[in-house]
């Protein structure tokens, strides 16, 4: 799995943005977001009991990512159409703020490491991305496990400072300062 210091890798995917067929899709790269911080973050498959908890969190707390300056992408091996089907099956996901990116070919997920030996879906993994590319946070939880999003807006918010963090460091928190 691609870890912190790592360059993203380049991609290119299809993605699903609203509810509307006729302009539900487009295509998303590594240049899309040029200059901006990502929270790029897999789920393993759509239609599934654990995944639409945190895909609607990462929703809700999307002005909180844009506030930052960042940039949320969330992404499935599962193709843009069944994004689409499940945006709007799902009321928690028929508003979405952010793309859902369709790695039908396995490419980004296979790329980052991060495709699942077993189920051959993505892991439930999350990236903090830098403006120059550079992967500055990685985390995975098994496939059963929920993530926190509050968790990863703490450490946005920590990478962001250029500062030396504590633990539980909350923003508006003392840095450490080295003498």
């Amino acid at each position: 799995m691609l870890s912190v210091g790592d360059k993203l890798p380049a991609f290119n995917v299809k993605a699903t943005i609203t509810n509307d067929v006729n302009d539900a899709f487009v295509d998303i790269n590594n240049e899309t977001y040029k200059d901006k911080w990502l929270v790029l973050f897999f789920w393993p498959k759509d239609f599934t009991f654990v995944c639409p908890t945190e895909i609607a969190e990462f929703g809700k707390h999307n002005r909180d990512f844009a506030d930052r300056d960042a940039q949320v992408l969330g992404g499935s091996t599962d193709s843009e159409f069944v994004h689409l089907a499940w945006r709007q099956h799902k009321e928690e996901l028929n508003n979405l703020p952010f793309p859902m990116l369709a790695d039908v070919k396995r490419e980004l997920t296979t790329a980052l490491g991060i495709l699942d030996r077993n189920e051959g879906v993505a892991q439930r993994a999350t990236f903090i991305i830098d403006p120059e590319g550079i992967i500055r946070f990685s985390m995975v939880t098994d496939l059963n496990v929920g993530r926190n999003v509050k968790e990863v807006i703490r450490v946005l918010d920590a990478l962001q400072t250029d500062e030396l963090c504590p633990c539980n460091w909350q923003k508006g928190d003392a840095v450490i300062k080295v003498a």
